[in-house]
């Protein structure tokens, strides 16, 4: 895994079991099964992609 880019900015934040359950059910789903932060920027970037 790269090192993280020095221009982004870390985030904390807590969720509930059962959305981390679905998180990680998802990241098995793709090819690659990315980490939990990286399928997090995924769900993110494709949300914010789709114009909502």
């Amino acid at each position: 895994m790269a090192p993280p880019r020095k221009d982004n900015i870390p985030l904390t934040l807590r969720v509930s079991q059962e959305l981390l359950k679905a998180i990680d059910d998802r990241r098995r789903e793709e090819e690659d099964i990315p980490t939990r932060p990286e399928m997090v920027r995924r769900i993110l970037q494709d949300y914010f992609d789709r114009g909502r």
